[in-house]
Order: structure tokens, then sequence, then C-alpha cells
């Protein structure tokens, strides 16, 4: 994904921009597992835009590094629209960033359901100067590199969209 030019460029045009604006980010990151963060940081001067970024994998973690209520997992599910608003409010707030992004999804091959199918990805953006924003996608069963390709690449538009935002 890192080697992905149309990503690459994104990433290189996402650290000049968030740059040029002085403003930093974070990334909470599940099933993406740092994918993100590892985009952003192969881009030379990415010091200057990344001030962190938490794989949270696990539930425990959530909880644990970023906040997230062990209760709002347990009640609906880490792959969830308030599980996903949660992730990116806690790394804004466990963070110096003025954004943070954050992806929780069922990049498969298994542990999907019929609510929750393998393909389903949530995700939040939280900003120091705007209320938390989600996004939801159902790619499909494209397999696990296209959907977390596509999560990377969809976080990225978020990040994009928030500088746009002010």
């Amino acid at each position: 994904m890192i080697d992905d030019p149309a990503l690459l460029a994104r990433a290189e045009a996402l650290v000049a921009a968030y740059a040029a604006a002085g403003r930093r980010l974070a990334t909470a990151e599940s099933c993406t597992g740092g994918l993100v963060a590892g985009l952003i940081t192969a881009v030379p001067g990415s010091s200057a835009v990344l001030e962190r970024g938490f794989v949270t994998y696990s539930n425990e973690a959530k909880s644990e590094a970023i906040g997230v209520p062990a209760g709002l997992v347990a009640a609906h599910g880490a792959v969830s629209e308030l599980v996903a608003r949660a992730m990116a409010g806690g790394a804004l707030a466990a963070s110096r960033a003025d954004v943070a992004v954050a992806v929780t999804g069922i990049a498969g091959p298994g542990g999907g359901s019929a609510q929750k199918p393998v393909g389903l990805v949530h995700f939040g953006l939280a900003s120091r100067d705007a209320p938390v924003r989600h996004l939801e996608r159902r790619y499909g069963d494209l397999g696990r590199s296209e959907i977390r390709a596509r999560a990377v690449a969809d976080a990225l538009g978020l990040l994009e969209a928030a500088l746009r935002a002010g």
C-alpha cells in the first residue's frame, strides 16, 4: 500500500498542505493496523505533521490507549459508528494534534455477520474546532488487502476534507 503511487501522491499532498497550514494530525487505527500512519510517514517531512498514531486493534487497547469506554464497545461492538467517533475523539484528546482520524472495521476473511458483514468500515474524524464526523463504508467482501487499501484511501479523504473545512 505504501508503494501505491496514487496513495503516496495523496499522502505527499496531504503532508504538504498540513505543514503549510501549521496543523498536525493523529490516527487511531484498528482494521488498518497503522497503515494510514505508515503511508503518511513514508513522506519526507511528515514529522512536522503526524503528531502520533495509535494502533488500537484490541478492544482493551481502544479503552486503555484512547479512552473508548469499554461499555460502549460491549453495547455496540468495536465496529460501530459510536466507537469510531469515540476513537477519533479519544485520539484527539490523547494527543497534541489538531485533527484525528479513526478507522474500525471488518477486513475479513472471517468475522463478519449479517448485521456487520466483511467490508464494513466505520471512520471517525475529530477536530479541535468542529463536531466529530462519521463515515460508513460497505466495500463488500473484496479481500482483506483491498478492504484495507480502500479504508486507507477514505481515511486520507477525511483528513483532506478536514483541512479544506479549516
